[in-house]
């Protein structure tokens, strides 16, 4: 069975799953009772639909400024390039199909917190309620947290004891105020415990000056520590605060390691009101401004719909999954965003999660007003939670699950056809494994010939081996990103060791970027497996040589496994090898 096979089998469990244990039956659900709150978790979620942050606006910090010049921190917005939010902004929104708002504000812009006062600025209070009632206005689930705040976090690591009570102090202060301003505020008002705050970045030493001295399980414990004290705050507050939903941040809102055992969701007064934050930028290199210019290969595919099934884990408990943040940044004309948005709605969709597009006028330009991608913005109309309603849950899944199988058929039916060497037990096929110094570019590394496992772009000319003989193998980066040095880079010859034992691979010549590149030292042949035969030619995990490899002149002397000198940030377009197959 091959890898992507076993996702679809994962996933199809999981739709089973989901369907009976989710806490979603497959009746359709309504706004209906949301004034009363008498929803679950994961009730709430469906009625949430698709979500939008309000980026890099009421969390842009300058907190200085408050403080030494009694600046107003309502004017702090538009620090980070955004105008200044309206109504007719948040309306735009819900037009385009977006049923939740986030909004993340950094609290301390408007605290005089060193002085050891928590008292929020009335100003800031004000403006959050005022952006808060346009959404509300506008009909839309509004999310509220405590963003990343100039990382004032980094007290609860600090190795002073009473520079940690100095940071829960301030902390519950905070969500008090909040709490106790918001507390009779419609249901649609959700409470966040935090950003991506919760994990090694308790130790960060922004405000404290030195570095924390939490281990990683004390970060865990000092997560789960936060979590419980935030949920057992606000319930005190009472009003509807008393049951409102609470979205809870994961460690660092990572999939993984918020999957992580260490981490617990707090007990809870309410029943059912809890759900769970994590956010999704994977791959980095892709999603970020870094290197890598293309997403769907198959692997993509099956990393992103395994990492989705995997948080099944709350929702199987009962607790609601909300995608605080995802998106792919960078520039607008960024190849397969549309594919990876459609996908990651798609596990939303078969799995009940609420996703919230991370957006700082990137695909909603709010000084114009205007959308930069109309194929992306029908997505989010066609997938508004109106759309949904009065459709049994069953139905959404299986569409999802259609267009999810599709999606990944159609990428391996477009990978197989660019592939002239299929993998195959009867064929001995050469190839150049390679990954970037920053490992965003990389192309079929291991001892298995895959030529689908790979950055979508890249154009590979390998060969299949007949016998001895001299063979050229290439690949191309023009079209995938910006690969910059070598992490890793080997010659492979895919059943070498089955079809042709004990031949010696002797390179004649190698070229960069189309230009002759000197080794630095003597190639040798071995195997790891058995059956792969192998040249190293920038393997720095290499400590010695082995005693069973091979050389053709019979001369040990200067074999290295990192015999390719490229420069850390030199950029690849083109790597060209030339090599001789010779018999025992």
């Amino acid at each position: 069975m091959n890898r992507v096979s076993a996702v679809k089998i994962i996933g199809s469990i999981g739709l089973v799953i989901s369907m009976l244990l989710n806490g979603c039956t497959t009746n359709s659900i309504t706004d209906n009772n949301v004034s009363g709150n008498d929803l679950t978790a994961t009730e709430v979620i469906r009625l949430m639909g698709n979500g939008i942050n309000l980026g890099n606006t009421l969390e842009a910090y300058n907190h200085k400024s408050y403080v030494e010049l009694g600046v107003d921190p309502t004017s702090f917005e538009t620090l980070w390039g955004q105008p200044v939010t309206t109504r007719d902004m948040i309306d735009d929104m819900k037009a385009m199909g977006f049923d939740t708002l986030r909004i993340p504000v950094a609290w301390t812009n408007g605290i005089n917190y060193e002085s050891g006062d928590y008292t929020i600025d009335e100003r800031l209070m004000n403006r959050v309620d005022e952006v808060v009632n346009y959404a509300l206005d506008a009909d839309m689930y509004v999310i509220l947290n405590e963003h990343w705040d100039g990382s004032w976090w980094g007290m609860f690591g600090s190795a002073d004891e009473a520079v940690r009570e100095k940071g829960m102090a301030l902390y519950k202060s905070m969500w008090t105020q909040i709490s106790e301003h918001f507390s009779d505020y419609s249901y649609k008002l959700i409470f966040e415990s935090a950003n991506e705050e919760l994990c090694h970045r308790l130790n960060d030493s922004d405000v404290t000056g030195t570095e924390g001295v939490l281990s990683e399980d004390e970060c865990y414990e000092t997560t789960n520590r936060i979590n419980s004290e935030f949920v057992k705050l606000v319930r005190s507050t009472g009003g509807k605060n008393a049951d409102r939903f609470l979205l809870i941040a994961g460690y660092n809102t990572d999939f993984r390691k918020t999957c992580d055992d260490r981490y617990q969701m707090p007990e809870d007064t309410a029943k059912d009101k809890l759900l769970l934050s994590v956010h999704y930028y994977t791959p980095w290199d892709y999603c970020s401004d870094g290197n890598a210019k293309r997403w769907g290969t198959p692997g993509d595919y099956e990393e992103q719909n395994s990492l989705f099934q995997m948080l099944t884990k709350f929702t199987d408990r009962g607790y609601g999954v909300v995608i605080g943040e995802y998106a792919v940044m960078g520039a607008a004309d960024k190849p397969d965003r549309d594919k990876f948005y459609a996908n990651l709605l798609d596990n939303c969709d078969l799995y009940n999660y609420c996703p919230v597009l991370w957006d700082c006028s990137d695909f909603y330009k709010r000084a114009l007003r205007k959308t930069t991608d109309e194929n992306i913005a029908k997505l989010y109309s066609d997938r508004r939670a109106s759309t949904e309603e009065g459709k049994d849950y069953s139905e959404i899944q299986s569409a999802a699950r259609e267009r999810m199988d599709k999606s990944t058929k159609a990428a391996e039916d477009e990978f197989m056809a660019g592939v002239s060497i299929p993998a195959s037990d009867d064929t001995a096929v050469a190839w150049i494994m390679y990954q970037s110094l920053d490992s965003s570019v990389q192309y079929c590394v291991g001892n298995k010939y895959d030529p689908t496992d790979m950055t979508l772009g890249i154009v590979a000319n390998n060969a299949v081996i007949t016998g001895e003989g001299t063979y050229t193998v290439s690949l191309d980066f023009s079209n995938c990103g910006i690969p910059k040095g070598v992490l890793f880079s080997a010659l492979g010859i895919y059943n070498g060791e089955k079809f042709f034992p004990d031949y010696t691979i002797s390179i004649d010549e190698v070229k960069v970027n189309g230009e002759v590149r000197e080794l630095s030292g003597k190639e040798y042949t071995c195997s790891d497996d058995g059956n792969c035969t192998r040249v190293n030619l920038y393997n720095q995990w290499v400590t010695s040589i082995p005693d069973d490899c091979r050389y053709a002149d019979g001369d040990k002397s200067g074999l290295s496994a990192t015999v390719l000198s490229v420069k850390d940030n030199e950029i690849l377009s083109t790597l060209e090898i030339t090599f001789t197959y010779s018999a025992p």
